[in-house]
């Protein structure tokens, strides 16, 4: 039987939401104007690309790090976690990410702005790497 658990090592609540408070608010809108003028460049694509899935870290210091842990007959193996084609990753950015990215992180940004949405919104942003990419 083999047990898979995603690692995620991020800094404690408290110190995410005070991140949020003082720096993330403004610094993540400011982060991703400049990512989605990046991307109207050829050029600058693919770092727009980096810089969106870097969303959650500059947001609230929420790290991915693409790591799975296996339990295997007893022993413990790491492994990165598989990724979709790259080839269909890039046709759905170009046809569904970078549109519906936009709206999702917008909606996102704005439910970070009421505390009852705070949650959600944090959550979301979690998910920008997929949105845009199709990241795991």
């Amino acid at each position: 039987m083999s047990t898979v658990v995603a690692v995620q090592k991020n800094p404690g609540c408290l110190v995410q939401l005070v991140w949020f408070a003082l720096v993330g608010w403004w610094a993540g809108q400011i982060w991703i104007g400049i990512a989605w003028a990046l991307m109207l460049t050829i050029i600058g694509m693919p770092l727009a690309v980096v810089m969106l899935n870097m969303i959650p870290q500059v947001i609230a210091l929420r790290g991915q790090t693409g790591l799975v842990v296996r339990s295997v007959g007893g022993k413990t193996v790491v492994a990165d976690v598989p990724q979709y084609n790259f080839f269909v990753r890039a046709i759905y950015f170009l046809l569904v990410g970078w549109w519906l990215s936009a709206l999702w992180m917008q909606a996102a940004y704005f439910l970070c702005l009421t505390i009852i949405g705070l949650p959600l919104g944090f959550w979301m942003f979690d998910l920008v790497p997929a949105i845009v990419s199709l990241r795991r």
